[in-house]
């Protein structure tokens, strides 16, 4: 028996000794997520770089940059598969003199030009060299057709073997729906990284004007648009060209002003529903009629989190999704991107059977995991595995009308049932709530769902609340956070898989005013998350109030009169999901 147990583990031994061998040795093949070799071969060294204006039918010039593998100082003369940008930051630039690509500035697309793929880059229209302006915003119809037109002339060009793909982040990871919604045939697969679904919610979340988000667009189009230089086509040698285009860009629309006029859902700029015309959504149903295979790379940190969970659940066709650590800046996931681009284009563009579709759809890592370099995998979201635990807020000291009121955070409800507290938000327009140190590490996976109820002597009240970690030294860490206007409390159904989320509709006739010293019941999710709050740790909500109107509650005389109830009838709290098997 002992020699059996012996022959038994000395064979578990060689076998997992000739797995790691394996995937060490470098002359095995190894496609898995973050590791590939052996599929694909590195054939070029080098990249050279053209560029030209292309017509669009509605007679607007846009600047392409065509960029080609070179090996020994030549060239290829091979028809290759193609991936390209309509891009919005410039798709050249010179420093130092010298004309530096988007190649030249990114290191994913070097791993792409070196494995045998051209690069093509378009300023978009009213940006770059590119002529014509927007005066409805962005994700306009306009566009649309301009990546549908710019994707079969580069399937028509002798470089192009008719195999095209599409990368790009934020902006140009928008426009990758909107191509795949017009269903260009030589289209065959996307990789957006920071996409958006609802741009609604990023301007205006919870029915309230993201000033902070509509300046920073404001000023960084401004500067790309009318501030920043940029490098002319190479038949514009004088640059005439370039400078009449640019004068063009003086008519876009200014997007702080725009968006600001568009406080509702079904609002409208001259005739044009924005919101309900241009926002990348509406362009879901086209994007499952068509298919288009589709891998978004997407971190944690990122605002635009929830947008790439909304696009996930609801496309049909093939798709994958990555979640790491990063915020909208993905540089520090260049290396894994660069690796997981070629293997995705390496099968859809080239047929390479690297078996990147028999992996589950869905990578991601834990923030604040002790084993934080191991990622996860996962067939759907939200993780089945994940179940709510709610956590109820109650007073535990007086409110203090400077420093703010400290509550405990508790998942035992706690009162009998005709006991209530009514917990009154000071001057400080701020509550928070903590939970006593954790006796074990605590994984939270999914989205939080608050729930307020609420008085109020104001006509509307603002609630933003954030869902934080605390260390024994009180430092803070933010986990997530979500907002909601009072007067926008009135749900809907969704028109899309809202993965069972309070979804607001925020048009005009659903906005009424808080009725005064009533109860209103707010319900609203924060930001998805995947964190580890470790043991010793306290779990700590804050929740914050201001006056929809006139700003701070204290700006006015008096202050008006908000509370949070907590009774048998009137629960207020969050609901947590946790991974129940850890």
């Amino acid at each position: 028996m002992v020699k059996k147990h012996i022959r038994y583990f000395g064979f578990l031994f060689m076998f997992s000794y000739l797995i790691i061998t394996c995937s060490e040795n470098p002359n095995v093949a190894v496609s898995e997520f973050g590791k590939y070799r052996g599929f694909s071969e590195e054939k070029y060294d080098s990249w050279q770089r053209t560029s030209q204006y292309l017509t669009m039918d509605d007679g607007v010039k846009l600047a392409m940059d065509i960029i080609r593998p070179v090996k020994n100082n030549q060239v290829v003369s091979d028809a290759l598969p193609v991936v390209w940008a309509y891009y919005r930051y410039h798709r050249a630039v010179e420093r130092d003199g010298k004309i530096l690509s988007l190649v030249d500035r990114l290191p994913s697309l070097q791993t792409l030009i070196k494995h045998g793929y051209v690069i093509v880059v378009a300023d978009a229209r009213g940006t770059g060299a590119s002529y014509g302006y927007e005066s409805k915003g962005a994700n306009t119809l306009q566009e649309a057709q301009h990546t549908y037109q710019i994707t079969e002339w580069i399937a028509s060009q002798a470089w192009c073997d008719g195999n095209v793909g599409m990368f790009g982040h934020s902006y140009s990871g928008n426009m990758q729906f909107l191509a795949a919604a017009q269903a260009p045939s030589h289209l065959k697969a996307v990789f957006p990284s920071g996409p958006t679904f609802d741009l609604y919610e990023i301007i205006y979340p919870g029915g309230i004007f993201s000033e902070n988000i509509a300046k920073s667009i404001r000023n960084s189009v401004h500067y790309w648009d009318i501030e920043a230089d940029t490098v002319p086509v190479d038949s514009d040698s004088n640059a005439l060209l370039l400078k009449k285009a640019r004068s063009e860009h003086r008519n876009n629309a200014d997007p702080f002003e725009f968006f600001r006029a568009l406080p509702y859902r079904d609002s409208r700029y001259k005739e044009y529903t924005f919101w309900l015309q241009g926002n990348p959504m509406v362009y879901l149903s086209a994007c499952n009629v068509s298919r288009i295979p589709v891998y978004q790379w997407i971190g944690w940190k990122d605002f635009l989190i929830k947008d790439a969970l909304q696009w996930f659940v609801n496309l049909d066709g093939p798709q994958k999704l990555s979640i790491g650590w990063w915020s909208h800046n993905i540089t520090s996931s260049y290396k894994l991107l660069s690796i997981e681009q070629l293997r995705w284009f390496d099968y859809w563009l080239k047929g390479i059977q690297n078996g990147i579709m028999d992996e589950p759809p869905i990578h991601y890592i834990w923030i604040d995991d002790p084993d934080s370099t191991i990622w996860h995998q996962a067939q759907t979201w939200p993780l089945p595995e994940a179940e709510s635990k709610d956590y109820y807020f109650f007073r535990q000291a007086s409110a203090d009308g400077q420093a703010g009121y400290h509550g405990l955070l508790s998942a035992n409800k706690g009162l009998k049932e005709d006991e209530r507290q009514n917990i009154r938000f000071p001057a400080s327009g701020e509550l928070t709530f903590t939970t006593p140190p954790l006796e074990k590490n605590l994984f939270v996976i999914g989205h939080p769902v608050v729930t307020l109820n609420l008085t109020t002597t104001a006509r509307d009240v603002d609630l933003y609340v954030s869902l934080q970690d605390v260390d024994d030294s009180d430092s803070l860490h933010q986990v997530s956070k979500g907002v909601l206007r009072a007067s926008h409390r009135k749900e809907s159904e969704p028109p899309f898989d809202n993965m069972g989320l309070p979804f607001y509709r925020h048009f005009k006739e659903d906005v009424s005013p808080v009725p005064t010293g009533q109860p209103v019941k707010l319900t609203f999710d924060l930001l998805p998350t995947a964190k580890v709050i470790q043991r010793g740790q306290h779990i700590r909500v804050t929740v914050a109030c201001a006056n929809a109107v006139w700003g701070e509650l204290t700006e006015e005389t008096p202050a008006p009169v908000v509370m949070l109830h907590q009774n048998s009838q009137m629960q207020s709290g969050i609901s947590l999901p946790i991974l129940k098997e850890r």
